[in-house]
């Protein structure tokens, strides 16, 4: 008896726990379930107001479209019609002078006035957008978008999974993710910070005798193109600018180098475009340096002193710009691999080194890094060409494993 009555004890006992621990594992049932509506109710409308934000951004793209092409196409059809006005009407002064008797002087002098009348008449003004269709890079942007988004989506999902961030990724903040500076898209790597940078070339800095192709080509020409006035464009050298700044981290980017000698580099968004050509050219001053190609050899330029570098010619040059370590470092690509060409950083030589290009990167070039940046290029003979390359993610991942 004594036996059963502490067995029964035991299991009263084990009754009363269980009573606890069932309570217990209700309760937390039903604070999962409270926390997962909670948390569907705010993905709603998270997503709705991400739904919200690109409906918006359709709408005001789709009228920059619609607002360009109506105006573009007014002065178009206006200049049509005026010549086909023209057409017809030199057409018929020609007609009637054909047609007037050989015996009558007095008629054909008439109709040989009008005619000349006619071909004397003022040409109507050349439409301005000859150059570009401008809402022709809304494509560009939006793309951009899709891809910052897509890579978004792609690294946030791995993060959820506790697989960690790969490959290239949404650009992070102390303040949290996804952070999408105005004036250009990054991509970057984790470890090491490397922004993939995504060059739009600015109009507005271009010389008169650079056409563009869109945002990413740029070609050198001989006839001056009816650039309107802008306080930042180029005026003594064939040089143009990225529209992105660089300020800190690190970035990389790649340009083909299509015909041509072609400068590449970077210079200081303060540097005044109306200097002399000799001042204003890449590297030939403190604010900008550069990587040149003079169709024999590759050259480095920093502050008007140059050093000659002796590597075949690479149809693909890659850019990595690393503020942290204050260098510049130019690539040559070739099948997704990449041969170090030069690196412009301070470096202190043992005793009885000297080389006059060296030193002056070790007394000034660190103070280039004190400015914001823009990505520049020089177009130097007639016909250069280059283009902005779609980025080669491979020689990002090389630069990730360095």
């Amino acid at each position: 008896q004594a036996q059963q009555a502490k067995f029964l004890g035991d299991v009263e006992n084990e009754l009363e726990e269980l009573s606890v621990t069932i309570a217990q594992a209700k309760k937390m049932v039903e604070l999962i379930k409270g926390v997962a509506t909670k948390e569907r109710e705010r993905l709603e409308k998270l997503f709705a107001e991400a739904s919200e934000v690109l409906a918006t951004f359709h709408k005001e793209v789709a009228g920059f479209i619609e607002d360009g092409e109506r105006s573009m196409l007014g002065e178009a059809e206006a200049d049509l019609r005026w010549k086909e006005e023209r057409r017809a009407k030199l057409t018929q002064c020609k007609q009637n002078l054909e047609n007037v008797p050989s015996t009558d002087t007095i008629y054909f002098l008439q109709e040989f006035q009008a005619l000349k009348v006619a071909m004397e008449e003022n040409l109507s003004p050349t439409p301005s957008f000859q150059n570009e269709l401008n809402f022709t890079r809304c494509t560009q942007a939006v793309g951009a978008v899709k891809d910052v988004l897509s890579a978004a989506c792609k690294n946030q999902w791995h993060h959820l999974q506790g697989k960690g961030f790969d490959g290239l990724s949404v650009q992070e903040t102390e303040e949290g993710l996804c952070s999408f500076p105005r004036d250009w898209v990054p991509v970057t790597l984790s470890p090491p910070h490397v922004v993939a940078f995504i060059i739009d070339l600015d109009s507005d800095t271009a010389d008169k005798f650079i056409q563009l192709f869109g945002t990413k080509g740029a070609k050198r020409v001989l006839c001056p193109i009816p650039y309107p006035e802008s306080p930042t464009r180029f005026i003594n050298c064939e040089q143009v600018l990225g529209v992105n700044l660089m300020n800190r981290g690190n970035y990389y980017w790649e340009v083909e180098l299509i015909d041509g000698w072609v400068s590449i580099g970077v210079i200081a968004e303060d540097f005044d475009p109306q200097e002399s050509y000799n001042r204003g050219r890449l590297g030939r001053n403190e604010k900008s340096c550069c990587l040149q190609w003079n169709g024999q050899n590759y050259v480095a330029w920093f502050g008007g002193f140059e050093s000659v570098i002796q590597q075949p010619f690479f149809h693909t040059i890659g850019v990595f710009l690393e503020y942290s370590e204050k260098a510049l470092t130019f690539y040559g690509v070739k099948d997704s691999k990449m041969t170090c060409l030069q690196q412009l950083k301070v470096s202190r030589f043992a005793k009885g080194q000297f080389d006059p290009f060296q030193n002056k990167i070790n007394h000034q070039f660190a103070s280039l890094f004190l400015c914001k940046l823009k990505p520049a290029f020089f177009l130097e003979s007639v016909d250069a060409h280059l283009q902005i390359g779609p980025l080669k993610k491979d020689c990002v991942s090389v630069l990730k494993r360095r």
